[in-house]
C-alpha cells in the first residue's frame, strides 16, 4: 500500500487569480520528498472543493487552526475548540477587528496581543493579528471550510482519517535554513536580487537535506526555476509546508508529530 499523498498549503483569506491559494502536492519516495505539482486556486469555494475530494493525504497548512486561550477566555467565548471556531464563525470581520483592538487598546505596550503557548518559540504571529499578516482572517476563512469538510485535525477536531489536516509555519522551516533573511515580498519594488539569492538558498539546503527534518526536497528544474522566480514566495511557502506535513506523516498517528502538551483550544504548529 503507497503512503498518502502530501500536500503544503500557502493560504489567501481573498483569494484570487493574481494571488491565488497554493498547494504542492506531492509524495514521501524513501528518504526524499518529491514535488509532483502546484495547483493555484483563485476562491475559497475551489479550495473547499479540493478539500471534499477522498484521500488519503496528509497536509500542512499555513494558517492558524485556533486562537490563544486567554484572549478566548477573556471574552467569555467558549473554551472547547468546535464551539468556538463555530462562534468565531458566525462573527464578520468588522466585528472581529473591533473585539480584537478594543482587546488590544486595554493592554501594556509590548504585550497587546495575546499569544498561543508556542507563538514565540514558532516565531509566528499571534493568530488574534488583522493586518500585517491578516492570520486571524485566515483563521475565520479556512478552519470552517476544514470543519464543513470533515478532515482530521488532530489534537482538535476528530473527522476523516484520510484526510489530516495539520497547521503548518513556513517560516519556522525558512528560518531554520536562512536565519532571519527575507526570501520574498509581494511588493514589485522589494523583490530584489538579494531575495531571490535566499529562496535559491533555501532550495538549495531542502534538497540536500539540511534540516533538523531530515527530509529531502526532489525538484525537477523546471520545478526549480518556477520556485526561484516566484518572488511573491507564495509556492516556496507551499513547499516548506508540503515537508512539514511529510515529517508529520513519517511519524504517523495518532499525534503526527504533536507534544503531549498541546492545548485542545489551541493547536500546535507542526515541527514548532
Amino acid at each position: 500500500m503507497s503512503a498518502p499523498a502530501l500536500v503544503g498549503c500557502d493560504f489567501s483569506s481573498s483569494p484570487t487569480r493574481r494571488k491565488p491559494i497554493v498547494l504542492a502536492l506531492g509524495r514521501a519516495d524513501g528518504g526524499r520528498v518529491v514535488l509532483e505539482r502546484l495547483l493555484p486556486l483563485d476562491s475559497l469555494p475551489a479550495f473547499a472543493q479540493w478539500l471534499g475530494q477522498p484521500g488519503p493525504w496528509v497536509g500542512g497548512f499555513d494558517f492558524p487552526f485556533g486562537l490563544p486561550r486567554e484572549l478566548v477566555e477573556h471574552l467569555g467565548w467558549p473554551t472547547t475548540w468546535l464551539e468556538c471556531m463555530e462562534h468565531y464563525a458566525r462573527l464578520g470581520r468588522a466585528e472581529i477587528r473591533e473585539t480584537f483592538a478594543a482587546f488590544c487598546a486595554a493592554r501594556p505596550a509590548g504585550g497587546k496581543f495575546a499569544n498561543r503557548r508556542f507563538d514565540r518559540q514558532a516565531g509566528s504571529s499571534p493568530s488574534m493579528k488583522w493586518v500585517n499578516p491578516p492570520v486571524a482572517f485566515m483563521l475565520h476563512a479556512a478552519v470552517p471550510l476544514l470543519i464543513a469538510a470533515g478532515v482530521h485535525m488532530p489534537g482538535l477536531h476528530p473527522g476523516d482519517p484520510d484526510r489530516v489536516a495539520l497547521e503548518a509555519y513556513p517560516g519556522l522551516l525558512a528560518r531554520e535554513l536562512i536565519g532571519r533573511r527575507s526570501y520574498k515580498s509581494d511588493d514589485r519594488g522589494k523583490q530584489t536580487p538579494e531575495r531571490l539569492i535566499a529562496r535559491k538558498d533555501i532550495l538549495t539546503a531542502l534538497e540536500a537535506g539540511r534540516t533538523r527534518l531530515d527530509v529531502r526536497l526532489k525538484l525537477s528544474n523546471a520545478q526549480r526555476d518556477a520556485l526561484v522566480h516566484d518572488a511573491s514566495g507564495d509556492s516556496l511557502d507551499a513547499v516548506l509546508c508540503l515537508l512539514q506535513a511529510a515529517w508529520a506523516q513519517r511519524l504517523g498517528p495518532p499525534r503526527w508529530g504533536l507534544p503531549d502538551e498541546l492545548d485542545p483550544l489551541e493547536g500546535w504548529i507542526v515541527s514548532a
